[in-house]
């Protein structure tokens, strides 16, 4: 016993020294970085030529990154060493979230994204490599707390590096931590699986499938920091979309990517992908598959042209001094030619309106009984468009429509809606109405993006402009690439891509308003195409969303991450093939997560039975640890569920306080979370950016989706079971979030399938 705490006293007085140096390092670096930033917007506030000006916002922009990414990293800086074997050099390498390099350029520190730091993941006790060593530092801000080392090669390691072995298995260390709101940065735990996922190619649609507690999402955020490093120069500009399933689970996330060094990345939910629009509110399941079915595109487009009218008779329109009429045949004759653009709505309108101003102005020139001439035909158009009843006949007629609105009157207007779905039954068109004034549900943000394609904008007047605009955009391109090369940071030959991007930087020089990077441009743009998109919970999108995800990359480079086990939503995937083949023609790849590290073994036994009772082509994680306890079950009296479940919390909340902390989840049927939450006036309620910084917190089964805690009450699992089509998996999803201990609280009878656990 005294030679291993000799050991280790000794690995950590050397490591922490090394640290110690590295964060010395990176103070240096910072200050430099900062000094320099001082200095450049010091002399920049003299003013100064054209060229000094660009060239002063070149090295600002350069400083500020430098400062941003150093701030970013300060937690955590290096996590890991590996030691390679005497035929493969024996040089070891320290990895960490960025790489440093001393002054004379010899490395310090290896970013984990690098080629050179791989082993650290890929290797195995099967597949070695050249490595001998594998070492985990664990640091407490610029402390290192502990060390763990993992032996590849034990005779290939010198006697007292031998003695100085210490520390167990860095991912089950990590494991036993408890809950602390946010994602922990478990960069320095991915194994092998995960660092396969991390680092597939860019190109094509990469399914990451499994289960609970395998680590997929933590796989799809360091995939995201992945692709930036390496794929940089294709990615810089188009930037990479994140999709989540709710704003807890977002907030959850949020600080990972940075922690990587990376920062460019948009994060939004699935009812906060169309720009204006933040819906939360979730539809009934009829709803839901109806609003979800590929039908709504053909429903949507109908309601389009229902809104490109053709009058009974004559329109007359009142004027001051004069009454104007359009014949049906001359609004027949602009709404074919308008029609046959193929355009969008409010772009073919333009056609529509002018096509009938013109025949307003010779139906005027006829009741005065003279022909028209050229100054007439030219300028008679926009005289008449000044008339406020010419304008409101031909808005009545053809008139110009918002997403928002065509939608909104669509969905709260029966006869709108018979006249445009004819395909869809009564009950389907019954489960879509809504009052006018609902709020917008994450199923109704698909629809409006689809109408939004096919509505366009007049974009006249912003075309005039842009022609303009982009003669201005090339003319300071040029002097910016220009200035770019005079000072050093131009794209060369051999050098890679360019620090400073010359289009990027003349855009900023365009542009009045504020400065915005490309996830911020990006989030306000609905046509904008990234680079990479990623979905995490993508079992739960229906055919419409998958629809809307795919305008946002053309280029299908994609992540999707999820469970169809877990499908909970009625209009979600039943496979993969059934959501991505039409848009991939079968071309997608597939990598399976198979072993569960956050799910204690007892608790995985029992969801393992309710998979098989819901989806028995499917197969459960297998966990790789015990807790010693398993689930428990309480039964409640008729009426008490409430009382027994605020029981359970109380000594599940006890217990985390002597433990030190962690966190504690109440899952629950929807229809038993209002009185729920009367009874527990502490608990924070539902999908809320805060909700997971409070000890205890109440979700619905569809809000704990991509969600963990040390433990977790599910309260009343017969009605998360009966709840909708999907009741099954959402029960297979509500007793998974666990990493610790599970209690079920009900009243009545359980599951069937659940039956072993009744008193």
């Amino acid at each position: 016993m005294k030679a291993s705490q000799a050991a280790l006293a000794e690995a950590l007085r050397a490591e922490q020294s090394y640290v110690t140096a590295l964060y010395e390092r990176l103070d240096t670096l910072r200050e430099r970085e900062e000094e320099a930033l001082s200095t450049v917007l010091r002399d920049g506030a003299h003013g100064g030529t054209r060229q000094a000006l660009v060239e002063r916002e070149v090295r600002a922009d350069e400083h500020a990154g430098s400062i941003a990414r150093f701030n970013g990293v300060e937690g955590g800086l290096c996590f890991g060493r590996i030691d390679h074997a005497d035929h493969a050099g024996g040089a070891s390498h320290y990895i960490g979230r960025i790489g440093l390099r001393d002054d004379t350029h010899e490395p310090l520190l290896i970013d984990w994204r690098a080629p050179a730091a791989r082993p650290f993941y890929a290797a195995s006790p099967t597949a070695p490599g050249t490595l001998v060593r594998r070492r985990h530092l664990h640091t407490r801000g610029r402390r290192v707390t502990g060390v763990d080392d993992e032996v590849f090669d034990l005779d290939g390691m010198a006697e007292s590096e031998r003695r100085g072995l210490v520390g167990e298995a860095a991912l089950l260390a990590a494991l036993r931590r408890g809950r602390t709101g946010r994602m922990t940065d478990v960069v320095a735990t991915i194994q092998t699986e995960q660092d396969r996922v991390i680092r597939s190619g860019l190109q094509g649609v990469l399914v990451v499938q499994g289960g609970p507690g395998t680590g997929k999402t933590v796989a799809a955020l360091h995939r995201a920091a992945y692709l930036l490093y390496t794929y940089r120069d294709t990615l810089a500009r188009r930037g990479v979309l994140v999709i989540g399933p709710g704003a807890a689970f977002l907030h959850y996330i949020g600080q990972v990517l940075p922690s990587l060094g990376e920062t460019d990345v948009v994060l939004t939910p699935l009812g906060g992908l169309f720009p204006g629009v933040s819906a939360t509110a979730e539809d009934g399941a009829r709803a839901a598959v109806v609003k979800g079915d590929p039908r709504m595109v053909e429903v949507i487009a109908a309601a389009v042209r229902d809104r490109q009218l053709l009058p009974a008779g004559p329109v007359d329109i009142p004027l001051e001094d004069e009454a104007l009429r359009l014949s049906p045949r001359a609004c027949a004759r602009a709404r074919d030619r308008a029609q046959a653009l193929h355009a969008p709505h409010n772009v073919a309108r333009k056609r529509f309106v002018l096509d009938l101003l013109h025949a307003l102005v010779r139906e005027r020139a006829r009741q005065h009984g003279r022909p028209l001439d050229e100054e007439e035909l030219r300028h008679g158009p926009a005289e008449l468009w000044a008339q406020p009843p010419v304008r409101a006949a031909l808005d009545a007629l053809w008139p110009p429509l918002t997403p928002l609105r065509l939608v909104a009157e669509l969905l709260s207007d029966p006869d709108r809606l018979r006249s445009a779905a004819p395909l869809l039954t009564d009950d389907e068109r019954a489960a879509l109405l809504r009052a006018p004034d609902a709020p917008w549900t994450v199923g109704d943000v698909p629809l409006l993006d689809e109408a939004a394609e096919l509505l366009g904008t007049d974009d006249s007047a912003e075309r005039a402009r842009a022609r303009a605009a982009e003669e201005e955009r090339r003319e300071e391109e040029r002097y910016a690439r220009e200035v770019l090369q005079i000072v050093g940071l131009d794209e060369g030959e051999d050098e890679g891509p360019a620090p400073v991007d010359a289009a990027a930087l003349a855009a900023r020089h365009l542009d009045t308003g504020p400065v915005r990077g490309t996830a911020q441009r990006a989030a306000a743009d609905r046509s904008w195409a990234y680079g990479h998109v990623i979905v995490d919970e993508a079992q739960e999108l229906s055919a419409m969303a998958w629809r809307m995800v795919m305008r946002r990359v053309p280029t299908r480079s994609m992540t999707v991450v999820g469970d169809v086990a877990q499908t909970g939503s009625p209009a979600g995937a039943a496979s993969w093939g059934q959501m991505l083949d039409p848009y991939t023609r079968g071309g997608w790849r597939e990598e399976r997560l198979t072993v569960n590290y956050r799910t204690p073994a007892e608790v995985m036994d029992l969801a393992a039975e309710v998979l098989a009772e819901v989806a028995p082509e499917l197969s459960a994680p297998e966990s790789v640890r015990r807790e010693g306890r398993r689930p428990v079950a309480v039964r409640a009296p008729r009426g008490r569920l409430a009382r027994e479940v605020v029981r359970a919390v109380e000594t599940d909340l006890a217990d985390l306080a002597e433990q030190g902390g962690g966190r504690l989840a109440v899952v629950a049927a929807d229809r038993a979370v209002d009185a729920l939450a009367r009874a527990l006036p502490g608990a924070v309620r539902g999908d809320r950016p805060d909700a997971l910084d409070s000890p205890l917190v109440l979700l619905t089964v569809a809000q704990a989706k991509g969600l963990e805690f040390d433990r977790a009450v599910v309260a009343d699992p017969a009605g998360i079971w009966s709840q909708s089509p999907k009741g099954g998996h959402d029960l297979y999803v509500a007793i998974t979030r666990v990493t610790r201990r599970l209690t079920l609280v009900y009243e009545g009878e359980l599951p069937e399938v659940l039956g072993r656990l009744a008193p």
